[in-house]
Order: C-alpha cells, then structure tokens, then sequence
C-alpha cells in the first residue's frame, strides 16, 4: 500500500494509489471506493481534484507517462554508451520488468491500451499521445546512432521506431497471455536485426 506520508499533496496521492491498484486490476474493475479507501482520502476531496473516474484516468496517464519520459531521457538522451547500447538497454529492462513482476503488472500503458480504448476517448487520446512521445524519444535515439555509427541508416528513422516500439508492445501482449519468455527474447532478436549491422 502506498502511504500518503511519501506524497506532498492528496491529488499527488490519489494518483499514485489508483496508479497501483489498476496496475493490478485493471481500470473497469476498480471502482472510486477501493481507491479512495486504500488511499484514505475521503470522497469529498477526490472530487475536488477529478470530477470523474474518466478525468482521473486521464490524469493518472499524463502523470504515469510523466514520469516514464523522465526515466527515458535518464537513460536514452544522458545515458552512457552509444546510442545502440542505450536503446539495447532499454529493450533489455522491458524483458527484466517482465522477469522481476508478475505479467499483468509491468507497465500500465500496455495494461489499459486494449482495455480503455473502446471505452473512454479521452483516456485512449492520453494514451496515443503519452505513447507518440515515447516513440519520439526512440526515434531521436536511432538518429543519435545513426551518427554515432552505431546503428545503421536502413529506413526513415521514424518508421524505424514505431516499428520497434509497436513489437514491444505487441511481445508484451503476448507475454501476458502466453507467459512464454520466448516472445520477448524474439522481440529483442527482431529488434537487433531492425537495428542493422554495427559498422
């Protein structure tokens, strides 16, 4: 559970609290009075922050992808290495995620993609811009190789990083419904091999 004491404010903790509990559960399943109770914030002061579940899902993604872009810059644009090795690093943290949590619970954009995309337009838009922002930061990671020679100029770079992140995402599926470490170890081949050769 998290404690309300690690946050400087109740919106701050809402949205971390929900942010775990629909990690695990999903965002149908969840409703406002298991998160407000496991946060301990009575209802009055939810609605003084969101004036509804949706606007609170919204939130909670611009707050989760927020923080997902710092993380990259952290390891894609200040990182060491060249930018190959920056990016391999990063593929080999999805397959680690994997590893070190349960399936259903290493990254929320994967776990609410298919689930909020029929059901909230606005939800769905946070989640297309908050992924079109971590496909950006690829992108300018295999332009950065591109100079280093790290990686091989073999198409627009990016078309280059839409498909790298789409078989991310796609091996994450699939782990989740065959729970075969298989499928990321062959998203981390294919994307090697989209990489190009090293000169």
């Amino acid at each position: 559970m998290i404690r309300k004491t690690q946050f400087s404010d109740t919106r701050e903790h809402l949205l971390a609290t929900g942010e775990e509990i629909i990690l695990g559960k999903g965002y149908a399943a969840v409703g406002l009075s298991e998160i407000l109770g496991t946060a301990g914030v009575p209802k009055g002061s939810f609605y003084h922050y969101f004036r509804s579940k949706e606007e609170f899902g919204v939130e909670m993604l611009k707050r989760y992808f927020d923080n997902y872009d710092q993380r990259l810059v952290d390891l894609l644009v200040n990182g060491e290495g060249t930018a190959r090795e920056r990016l391999t690093v990063y593929f080999s943290r999805w397959i680690d995620r994997h590893n070190e949590c349960s399936c259903h619970m290493s990254c929320l954009a994967v776990k609410l993609a298919g689930e909020v995309s029929d059901l909230s337009e606005s939800m769905r838009e946070a989640l297309a811009v908050g992924m079109s922002r971590v496909i950006l930061r690829i992108a300018d990671t295999i332009r950065a190789g591109i100079e280093d020679g790290s990686i091989a100029p073999t198409r627009s770079t990016d078309d280059m990083a839409k498909a790298l992140y789409s078989l991310w995402v796609g091996a994450s599926l699939l782990y989740k419904v065959q729970h075969d470490p298989a499928v990321l170890d062959a998203a981390m081949q294919q994307s090697t091999d989209l990489l190009g050769a090293t000169r």
